[in-house]
């Protein structure tokens, strides 16, 4: 018998915990978006899906195609796929990873990471 995934009951009903991860995903996601707005960045593309994955926002600042990975790394493949798709080869790249903590009560702590 396969085992089923984690937070999966046996007849495939999501249980109670996967909607809360859901919903704190989402909720950190428009937090990273805001976040970036305010720091003046230009906001293209959220949740931009291609078959090799996905990344959560695609921005332009200072000249600069940034890729944004929320509370997770950047797949630099994705990036590759995007770039050559769009035409993009000649524009300068940045990759983050954008830590979202989300605290019951309080201002979500917000910490941004250039990835190599």
């Amino acid at each position: 018998m396969t085992k089923p995934k984690a937070g999966w009951l046996m007849d495939g009903a999501k249980t109670q915990t996967d909607d809360n991860e859901l919903a704190s995903e989402v909720i950190a996601e428009e937090e990273a978006f805001h976040k970036l707005r305010r720091e003046g960045y230009k906001v293209l593309l959220r949740n931009y899906e291609c078959p090799l994955g996905e990344v959560s926002l695609i921005a332009k600042h200072d000249g600069r195609l940034v890729f944004v990975g929320v509370n997770k790394a950047v797949s630099e493949k994705v990036v590759s796929y995007y770039v050559k798709r769009y035409g993009m080869s000649q524009v300068p790249i940045k990759l983050y990873r954008m830590n979202v903590v989300l605290v019951k009560d309080e201002k979500p702590l917000i910490s941004m990471t250039e990835e190599d």
